[in-house]
C-alpha cells in the first residue's frame, strides 16, 4: 500500500478500470468498447458491467477481445443494499472470476465486496460523491483497496464526479487507500463519457495477472492527461523531487491543512517540494495548462 511505481522495473501501461457495455446498460457491445479503447491508445481495460439479476448475473467475458498489445481484466460493478441513505451500493471489482456467484438475497454491500476480494479482485468504492456516501459507508467496505477519486460520467451526470475529498479526509484519519480515476463510460449519445480518465500501471508484462498484481501493490498513478515520469522521496533532506510532462502547477497534500505547492507562469517539467510542510501522509497532484490533472497514490511519512 506504500509502494509508488516510480523507479520500479517494468513498463507503463494505460488502462481504464470502469467501463460498461451492452452486457448491462452501455450503448456499445463488448467488442466495440474494447476496439474503441484499443484504437485510442489504451493497453488494457476492465469491462465492469452491472452485476445484477436483471442482466442475468453475468460477468462480461472480455477475453475474446484480447490481442497483441491489448488485454482485458475481467471485472464487474457489484450492487447490494443498502447505504446509509438507503441506496444501492456501487462497488468496483476488478479481477473477478467469470463464474462469480450471484449476489445472495441477504448479502450486504460490505459482505459482497469481501467475497469479491477473497476471489482475488481489486476493490474500489465507486464514485462516493455521486450518491453521497457517508464516511461510515466507505469505511464499512473493509476489503476496499481504493476510492474512485474521479469519474467522468458522474461529473457529467450531476457534477459530483470528484471524490478526492473522501480520500484525503480518510487518509488524514489514518486509513489507507489508493485513488483511481475512471471513465465509467456508458457511451451516451449526448455526451462524451470515454477516454478522459485513466490509470498508468507499472507492470513487468501486459498480462491480466501482472497488471492486477501491480494494482494491488499500488504501482500506478491516475491521470486526465499529464504524465508523471518520476517521484523521488529524499527522506533525509525532507524533499520530494518530481519530474513530469509540461505542467503549470503542482500540489502536495497531507494531513489536515498541510500542503506544499508550486505554480509556474509557463510550463515546467521538474519541481522540488518540501516534505516538512505535510504530516501523516503525502500525495502529489499535477495540473497542466488545460486544467487536466494527474494524481499519485499516497505515501506515508
Amino acid at each position: 500500500m506504500n509502494s509508488l511505481p516510480f523507479g520500479k522495473s517494468g513498463k507503463w501501461f494505460r488502462g481504464n478500470l470502469h467501463t460498461h457495455s451492452t452486457g448491462s446498460d452501455g450503448r456499445k457491445t463488448p467488442a466495440q468498447v474494447c476496439s474503441l479503447y484499443r484504437r485510442r491508445g489504451y493497453d488494457f481495460i476492465s469491462l465492469t458491467d452491472h452485476f445484477l439479476e436483471g442482466y442475468g448475473w453475468q460477468v462480461t467475458d472480455s477475453t475474446p477481445y484480447r490481442c497483441d498489445g491489448f488485454t482485458t481484466i475481467i471485472g464487474a460493478e457489484l450492487h447490494a443494499p443498502k447505504t446509509e441513505l438507503g441506496g444501492t451500493w456501487h462497488i468496483l471489482a476488478v479481477g473477478l472470476p467469470k463464474n462469480f456467484p450471484a449476489t445472495g438475497k441477504r448479502e450486504t454491500g460490505p459482505q459482497l465486496a469481501g467475497r469479491a476480494a477473497r476471489a482475488g479482485a481489486y476493490i474500489a468504492t465507486a464514485h462516493p460523491a455521486w450518491y453521497d456516501l457517508t464516511d461510515r459507508d466507505v469505511l464499512s467496505i473493509k476489503s476496499a483497496n481504493a476510492i474512485e477519486i474521479y469519474n467522468t460520467t458522474c461529473n457529467q451526470h450531476n457534477g459530483k464526479g470528484d471524490s478526492v475529498g473522501y480520500l484525503d479526509r480518510l487518509l488524514s484519519k489514518g486509513h489507507r487507500y489508493h485513488g483511481i480515476a475512471t471513465d465509467d463510460a456508458h457511451f451516451q449519445s449526448d455526451r462524451p463519457d470515454h477516454c478522459q480518465n485513466w490509470v498508468m500501471v507499472r507492470s513487468n508484462r501486459l498480462e491480466p495477472e501482472s497488471l492486477l498484481s501491480a494494482l494491488h501493490a499500488g504501482r500506478f498513478y491516475s491521470s486526465q492527461g499529464p504524465e508523471i515520469h518520476h517521484v523521488k522521496i529524499d527522506r533525509r533532506r525532507k524533499k520530494v523531487n518530481v519530474r513530469t510532462s509540461p505542467i503549470r502547477a503542482i500540489q502536495m497534500s497531507g494531513r489536515g491543512a498541510g500542503a506544499a505547492y508550486h505554480i509556474a507562469r509557463s510550463d515546467v517539467t521538474s519541481v522540488q517540494l518540501d516534505l516538512n510542510r505535510v504530516q501523516g501522509y503525502a500525495r502529489v497532484t499535477v495540473i497542466d495548462k488545460r486544467g487536466r490533472r494527474a494524481w499519485t497514490n499516497p505515501f506515508w511519512l
